[in-house]
């Protein structure tokens, strides 16, 4: 795989990046080409794949012109790889997820980590080569969950949140996740094996507007305290995403993810005023450290 510039209409929009920022995750429905969907079942079909070594420039991880260089070379893809951990990121790992026929165990919710304190973050690309419908286990997440830290498992007893999303999905379908997303695998109900192929890969570079940013100055101009201009507004913004709450938060919005997002996207921006309804700004708020009143 070689490195290309990729051209601003395949970066991800501002939206999107609030969209990720807030829930964890973006999904690309039928993404990927039949033909190279095909081509990547035959190489899973044919036995196990090797894995590189950690580390490695992801433009040196696989053989030109293989059906995972084709997968990752992908313009597409790449767009939505610099948009989120710049050009060239480090491959960290990959998998191919099986799942057998009329398997009777699932997997148990984890984040894929020890706690991660990190604003820097990896992505993983979850790549769905086949139909994926309900009763063949596709992978669960949980969105807006990135920002709860834990040690892999250790959420691995519950069972069911409101919001949870099943992967339901036809081929080509690729998701992107924020490496600290809860998620797991589910039962494979059907006569068919299931694959899903996740690679991981580390930015090498500051993630601070790598994305399409033609409209951010634009829809950053709310007031940064009351943003009363973006309550506004009627049509999809920064603000609406990024204030939208799961349905398993903490009654009534999910103050703490709300401060989370606040705080991601100041990083993401270089923005260190950017707030949303006060929430992280009166957490700032410590006069003791101003000069006394005269």
């Amino acid at each position: 795989m070689t490195t290309a510039t990729v051209s601003p209409e395949l970066l991800l929009t501002t939206n999107q990046m609030a969209s990720f920022a807030a829930r964890g995750f973006l999904r690309f429905d039928s993404l990927v080409p039949d033909d190279l969907n095909r081509r990547v079942m035959d190489t899973f079909d044919a036995g196990p794949v090797a894995r590189p070594a950690a580390g490695l420039p992801l433009s040196e991880v696989y053989a030109p012109g293989s059906p995972l260089d084709d997968l990752m070379h992908l313009p597409e893809i790449q767009g939505i790889v610099q948009s989120l951990v710049g050009p060239d990121p480090l491959f960290d790992h990959h998998a191919v997820h099986i799942r057998q026929p009329n398997e009777g165990r699932a997997q148990g919710l984890h984040g894929d980590a020890i706690i991660d304190t990190r604003m820097h973050f990896d992505i993983q690309l979850m790549y769905f080569p086949h139909d994926t419908p309900l009763e063949m286990g596709g992978t669960l997440l949980l969105p807006g969950s990135q920002f709860r830290r834990i040690n892999e498992s250790d959420i691995a007893r519950y069972q069911n949140f409101v919001g949870q999303i099943p992967m339901v999905c036809e081929a080509g379908t690729v998701l992107a996740l924020h490496h600290g997303i809860w998620h797991c695998g589910r039962r494979n109900q059907t006569d068919r094996v299931r694959y899903m192929f996740k690679i991981r890969l580390n930015p090498k570079v500051r993630q601070h507007r790598l994305w399409n940013t033609g409209d951010l100055d634009d829809q950053m101009q709310a007031d940064p305290v009351t943003n009363l201009e973006a309550r506004n507004r009627t049509e999809e913004n920064i603000y609406s995403i990024l204030s939208r709450p799961e349905p398993w938060y903490e009654f009534p919005v999910g103050r703490l993810e709300i401060v989370n997002r606040v705080k991601f996207w100041r990083f993401l921006t270089g923005s260190n005023t950017f707030d949303l309804s006060y929430w992280l700004t009166r957490l700032e708020n410590e006069p003791e450290n101003l000069a006394p009143a005269a």
